[in-house]
């Protein structure tokens, strides 16, 4: 997993916004112009604090396009959460996440799933009108036991609250379940003797 102490995978349809809500957490920035598609999967990562510890988070952002379908589970694949993405004026691609939900529930019971409306701007601008409300989307959310959040790449709405809760509600089982987990030799002084916080 390149290094990384949990993985994240980002899922959903061509064009919501995926690739934009990762530059935006890693890079903290927004390209204005189309990004060109992602072919397969792009990796990145970065380190994250979370109750008085540091982990790397590795983030895989997968292609939304239909023929790269069948490689997204390779992706997915032991991840500790999934953002499944949907654009908030495009009510084609709602329908979209939920069958990644589906598939995600048939393949990683265990991968907590953070459902992600993307192009919140666009909405607060009026530029285009809400495919669905914020109360439908929430309660389908709350329906599958899943936390919904609605983000902006653009002005970084809620993207680091995001992360943050992801690495919050994950980072520390992911770590105690590795096979590779740290391994703490037994300290000569009892008073001495640390422990992962649990």
């Amino acid at each position: 997993m390149s290094g990384a102490d949990f993985k994240v995978v980002l899922l959903g349809s061509e064009d919501v916004g995926k690739t934009s809500l990762m530059k935006r957490y890693i890079q903290d920035r927004f390209q204005c112009r189309p990004h060109q598609n992602t072919i397969g999967a792009a990796f990145a990562s970065r380190t994250i604090s979370t109750r008085g510890r540091q982990f790397v988070m590795g983030i895989w952002d997968t292609a939304g396009s239909e023929r790269y379908y069948a490689m997204s589970q390779l992706y997915y694949r032991d991840a500790k959460a999934a953002i499944v993405c949907f654009d908030l004026t495009e009510l084609v691609t709602f329908d979209r996440a939920k069958q990644w939900i589906t598939e995600l529930r048939n393949h990683e019971e265990d991968c907590k799933i953070y459902l992600c409306g993307t192009k919140k701007d666009v909405v607060d601008d009026g530029i285009k009108a809400p495919a669905l409300s914020h109360e439908k989307a929430l309660q389908y959310a709350k329906g599958i036991g899943a936390v919904y959040m609605e983000t902006s790449s653009k002005t970084g709405l809620n993207v680091g609250e995001l992360f943050q809760l992801i690495a919050d509600e994950c980072v520390l089982p992911s770590i105690h379940n590795r096979d590779d987990s740290i391994k703490l030799r037994p300290s000569p002084n009892k008073n001495n003797a640390c422990c992962l916080a649990s």
